[in-house]
C-alpha cells in the first residue's frame, strides 16, 4: 500500500470538519502483519495492530497546502515490527477520533522493530501531506 490520505478525512474536510491546527492529531506506529488499509477505515477505532503508544504531534506547521510536524518519537517500546504510521485527530475516544493519514513510505527509520527503546522516526522534509 502506498500513502494516502483517508478519503472520510478528504470528505471532513470538503465539510469543514476536522481542525489539525487545535486538534490533537497524534501518530501511531503499525504492524501491517495486523492492519491492513481500507479507504473505508473513519475512526482510530478501526486500526488494529498499534505498536506502543501513539505520540502528539508538535510544532506542526500549515504552510502552501502543506501539512508538517517535528519528527515524532515514540517512548520505550518493545514488540512486533511496525512498517506504518497513522496519522489521526484524538478526541480521547477512539469511536471519534478521525482518521487522517496512512504512511508506509517516506518515513525515516520504518519498518523498525522496537527493542524495548525509544524510536525516533524522520518525516519528509517536504510534510506529512500536501492537499
Amino acid at each position: 500500500m502506498a500513502n494516502a490520505l483517508y478519503p472520510k478525512y478528504k470528505e471532513s474536510l470538503l465539510q469543514a470538519g476536522v481542525n489539525l491546527s487545535s486538534g490533537n492529531v497524534k501518530a501511531a506506529l503499525v504492524d501491517l502483519g495486523t492492519y491492513t488499509y481500507s479507504a473505508a477505515h473513519q475512526f482510530f477505532s478501526s486500526i488494529t495492530g498499534v505498536v506502543g503508544t501513539p505520540v502528539a504531534l508538535t510544532s506542526k506547521t500549515f504552510t502552501d497546502g502543506v501539512f508538517g510536524a517535528a519528527n515524532p518519537s515514540f517512548g520505550a517500546t518493545s514488540g512486533v515490527t511496525a512498517e506504518a504510521l497513522v496519522f489521526y485527530v484524538d478526541t480521547g475516544t477512539a469511536g471519534t477520533s478521525p482518521l487522517l493519514a496512512f504512511m508506509d513510505t517516506g518515513v525515516g527509520n520504518l519498518p523498525v522493530t522496537p527493542n524495548g527503546g525509544v524510536i525516533d522516526l524522520t518525516l519528509s522534509g517536504s510534510g506529512i501531506f500536501a492537499l
